[in-house]
């Protein structure tokens, strides 16, 4: 996944710069250096300094950054998370990919942190979706672990989720497993299968099936989805999604399930407000 991140910086520098940023060309001299620092402007927790450094050397292997404040920090207004240091045009052209990034990132892990936190005490973890920013996957689903989150999944590859329309589409619930066990089997990948219900009666058919390692409970209220985790008795991971907010994350937790998705974590954040600022 790696090179997904290069590919990133790399469509990010063509889209800002394109055939080159002629403001700084015409008006600072190629020889002349100079030194910028991070400077936070919103409490938070800060994300994205090991990207912000791929970023500066993949456009200038000679900057040279200091880094004061690690990825996953609760930072204060006016907090020096890192110097860089080096051709002066460089810096001009790198300032605006570097914020977005960090800004973006340390906005989802501030969020996420504060769902970890509402969660103290019980055994549920937060996960994230796949509503992401297209392109921006992989670093937003980083954030969301800088935070204190857990990944659901990166994508459509690495793990089966059946939701309704799966089950719908295949004829129900014991046809969308067992199909979906076939075809592990053929294809010889050892993903792990998790099947979204809607009701019980759904609930139970996915249990009476079995080859499953995950249940998420779509739309279920805080008094089912109680019903829910004595029904499965911990033979399955549970998870909840749907309908659930901030007010009520507490009172999901409570009723004993494993994991809560939450889309909010990278479809709806407000960026950490920060700035590179030159010395």
């Amino acid at each position: 996944m790696e090179n997904l991140i290069e590919d990133l910086i790399k469509l990010a520098f063509a889209e800002d710069i394109g055939d080159g940023d002629h403001t700084t060309l015409s008006s600072i001299p190629a020889t002349a250096m100079g030194k910028s620092q991070l400077i936070i402007k919103e409490d938070g927790v800060l994300a994205g300094v090991k990207i912000a450094k791929r970023i500066f050397h993949a456009f200038d292997p000679d900057l040279q950054i200091e880094v004061f404040i690690t990825d996953g920090t609760e930072v204060k207004y006016g907090e020096i998370a890192f110097t860089v240091e080096g051709k002066v045009q460089s810096l001009l052209q790198t300032e605006r990919l570097v914020l977005n990034v960090m800004q973006r990132m340390s906005g989802i892990a501030t969020t996420t942190r504060k769902y970890v936190k509402e969660l103290e005490g019980t055994k549920t973890r937060v996960l994230d979706t796949r509503k992401t920013t297209p392109g921006m996957r992989m670093l937003e689903k980083e954030a969301v672990k800088i935070g204190g989150g857990v990944n659901h999944r990166i994508g459509l590859f690495d793990m089966i989720l059946l939701k309704d329309n799966h089950v719908d589409f295949a004829g129900g619930i014991e046809k969308a497993i067992t199909r979906a066990q076939e075809y592990l089997r053929e294809k010889g990948k050892n993903l792990k299968i998790e099947i979204e219900v809607r009701n019980f009666e759904e609930l139970q058919q996915a249990m009476n099936v079995g080859g499953i390692d995950r249940i998420m409970l779509d739309n279920f209220n805080v008094e089912n989805t109680r019903k829910a985790v004595e029904m499965v008795g911990g033979r399955y991971e549970l998870e909840s999604s749907g309908g659930i907010t901030f007010a009520t994350l507490r009172q999901y937790a409570e009723t004993g399930v494993d994991y809560i998705s939450v889309g909010a974590l990278t479809h709806s954040v407000k960026s950490l407000d920060m700035s590179l600022k030159a010395m």
